[in-house]
């Protein structure tokens, strides 16, 4: 029975995988690649796509199509801080993409408490565990985060590399995933010891991997919002952390901005 409920699993990855590589790949090199590979090559040829389709149209809204609404024409950022941004990016990508093929591989062998349908915990419990994943995810890349500033040789050979893109006329959405690639991947990692910690539904945890990285092209794009009230303050649920590193404290650096009560 328990070798049954994985295959789900295994034949979920397989539809993504016909999905992906099968419009863009000779069905010949797809049955020549073992499944853990196809699996990797799918999550990198996804992540590329949505790191260039959210960025290219972010930055065609709030650059061009809305130039100076919500960014003064002077603090745009130039065509070559774009593609130093994109070219950190493409080299860490590779290395982005092994996380979430490991995790699968994890799931697909039932080391985790993952379950393939709804119907199996019903929805109440569903909405739960989900709003508890977040609660661990949020917690997690927050205090990975703060580590990556707090100790200084991470900051120095890691999370430097991200804030090389610390001015408004340098900051865009293609910053959103040009990391150092183990950097990337640490801030990652809350999503799978989550796993291990709480049931969580597959397609929803993939689904909130995907609307992470178009989050992190929408908090670079150095549009300066406002979140609501905590604490008798309202803190930025922007870029305006990346600009004013002062104000890390006060809240999440990830992407919910959850403030920090410490």
């Amino acid at each position: 029975m328990a070798e049954d409920y994985l295959k789900l699993f295994v034949e979920e990855t397989s539809w993504y995988n016909d999905i992906v590589l099968g419009s863009m790949l000779p069905d010949k090199w797809c049955a020549a690649l073992p499944h853990f590979y196809r699996g990797w090559l799918r999550n990198y040829i996804g992540g590329t796509l949505v790191y260039f389709i959210s960025g290219i149209l972010w930055c065609f809204y709030i650059y061009y199509l809305k130039r100076n609404v919500y960014v003064p024409k002077d603090a745009i950022p130039s065509k070559k801080s774009m593609l130093l941004q994109i070219g950190v990016a493409m080299k860490a990508m590779p290395w982005y993409c092994a996380l979430p093929t490991i995790s699968e591989y994890m799931i697909e062998h039932g080391w985790t408490k993952c379950y393939s349908r709804i119907s199996d915990v019903g929805w109440i419990p569903y909405v739960y565990y989900t709003i508890v994943y977040l609660v661990i995810v949020e917690f997690g890349i927050y205090w990975m985060h703060r580590e990556l500033h707090d100790i200084k040789p991470l900051y120095k050979y890691l999370h430097a590399t991200h804030h090389i893109y610390n001015k408004q006329n340098t900051l865009s959405p293609f910053a959103g995933l040009a990391f150092h690639p183990l950097d990337g991947i640490l801030q990652a990692v809350p999503h799978v010891v989550a796993l291990f910690l709480i049931p969580v539904h597959f397609t929803t945890h993939i689904a909130l991997l995907f609307i992470e990285a178009i989050w992190t092209a929408n908090i670079h794009d150095c549009i300066h919002g406002k979140l609501w009230p905590v604490d008798g303050r309202r803190v930025p649920h922007d870029s305006s952390y990346h600009l004013s590193p002062q104000l890390w404290p006060l809240h999440n650096m990830d992407g919910l901005d959850v403030r920090n009560s410490s």
